[in-house]
């Protein structure tokens, strides 16, 4: 990003993945609102790292399925910054508030994914382009695989809701490329410190088991920060020409074949170790 100061608004980022993006951002001295619905102490701590790195910002609570504590979060946007210039959409509710297989799923989980995802997306980006300058940035957190594959059943409502936010991103960077805001997605891999260390223990194991020996040919599962960096990325001048796009940030995870075993693609054994950091 340039050196000029930026104020972005990032949800849930008390933790996680909306962490690692606040704290790369708070990297290039950008002011930060974070956002967190149930953890306040871990919003206060992100903010205290925030602060560390030469940035600055606030934590504000809001659950971003509800319309009117949305319009709450931008308004103190407006107060606290008088403008935004990165607006990132990453908050999901917990597991199982949404966790259930297709033939079995109510309309209050189907709601619980729609409404904290493309319904929150279609709401946010109206509320963040009015607080824009030309040349903002807008940027998805989606997971592209839920709504390619059918097989994982009980993510039908995330994967449906997930796709939803993509589509939302190419209609919006169509929307707002006359003022030069860029509006796109980002789809990770697995990622420690995510969504996967809510699942069982066994689930994690076998999953991190499963990427680290050629599922993922960079040997590794992702981290927050390699989420952070591919916004910083995105949010920086030399991509003011990147719009509509979902990039995967998997470590080539999305490049292998889910048809044919390891032994017969013959992809070179990984050789990096899992990061920590």
């Amino acid at each position: 990003m340039p050196s000029e100061r930026k104020y972005a608004l990032i949800t849930g980022s008390s933790r996680g993945i909306g962490r690692g993006v606040a704290l790369k951002l708070a990297e290039a001295g950008a002011h930060v609102a974070i956002n967190y619905v149930k953890n306040e102490a871990a919003a206060n701590d992100t903010l205290a790292q925030v602060r560390k790195r030469g940035g600055d910002g606030f934590v504000v609570k809001a659950d971003v399925a509800k319309q009117d504590e949305v319009q709450q979060v931008f308004k103190l946007v407006k107060s606290h910054f008088g403008k935004l210039d990165i607006f990132v959409a990453n908050a999901r509710p917990e597991v199982p508030e949404f966790y259930r297989p297709p033939m079995e799923i109510g309309l209050e989980h189907w709601a619980a994914a729609m409404d904290s995802q493309a319904t929150s997306f279609l709401l946010s980006v109206r509320q963040a382009a009015e607080l824009m300058s030309d040349g903002g940035r807008v940027i998805a957190i989606t997971y592209a695989p839920g709504g390619v594959y059918g097989s994982w059943q009980p993510w039908v409502a995330m994967g449906a809701a997930k796709s939803a936010m993509e589509v939302l991103c190419r209609y919006f960077a169509v929307a707002l490329a006359g003022r030069g805001i860029t509006v796109n997605a980002i789809s990770p891999g697995w990622v420690e410190d995510s969504v996967l260390n809510t699942l069982p223990q066994q689930v994690q194991h076998a999953i991190r088991d499963w990427n680290v020996t050629g599922w993922t040919p960079m040997g590794r599962l992702g981290t927050p920060a390699d989420i952070g960096n591919a916004v910083a990325l995105l949010c920086s001048e030399e991509a003011s020409f990147i719009t509509g796009q979902t990039l995967a940030v998997d470590g080539g995870a999305s490049l292998m074949s889910p048809a044919m075993p390891l032994e017969i693609q013959q992809a070179p054994k990984p050789v990096a170790k899992a990061k920590t950091a």
